[in-house]
């Protein structure tokens, strides 16, 4: 469990060990939330806040460091060794001014539309996955701009992707 904006590998890893993976709104309280609602056994964001509910509903990075020091033991592995273990993803994180003319709402709605073969996702701004990985537009609740993350198996595609969606919006508008 983690958010809309966290790596693809998350999912991968759950997968793999035959896990249900779930993703959330950005933010502590809207993972802990739905974690609740899915019954996670572990959740956090991509900044290294592990939430385990056996502890408690919070972001603890101790705890995410003696879960990993603990594997890394049972493992008898390195650490450069178990990490090539792990999907590789390579993440892009970008940024557009949010002027008041731009409907955001409307440019979803195209959006959406254009890429309707894909798998979309609402529930935070708007996530695009495609085969090749995905892209995520959601407002900053701080600052006047639209995140725009994206994340693919190089940097290279994950700019692209990103570099892509950021066009059709400034296009759409």
């Amino acid at each position: 469990m983690s958010n809309l904006s966290s790596s693809r590998a998350l999912r991968d890893v759950t997968q793999k060990h035959g896990g249900q993976y779930h993703a959330a709104a950005v933010g502590e309280v809207n993972v802990v939330e739905k974690m609740k609602a899915v019954g996670a056994v572990i959740g956090g964001e991509g900044n290294g806040g592990i939430i385990l509910p056996e502890l408690h509903y919070g972001r603890d990075a101790l705890v995410g460091i003696a879960l990993f020091l603990t594997h890394l033991a049972q493992s008898g592995k390195q650490i450069s060794t178990l990490r090539q273990t792990y999907p590789d993803y390579q993440m892009v994180k970008n940024k557009m001014e949010r002027t008041p003319d731009l409907d955001l709402e409307k440019i979803f709605v195209a959006l959406r539309a254009k890429y309707r073969n894909e798998q979309i996702n609402t529930e935070d701004g708007l996530k695009i996955d495609f085969e090749s990985g995905w892209v995520h537009l959601r407002p900053s609740n701080t600052e006047p701009i639209i995140r725009v993350y994206a994340e693919s198996t190089s940097a290279v595609i994950a700019d692209n992707l990103a570099r892509k969606i950021m066009q059709d919006v400034w296009e759409l508008r």
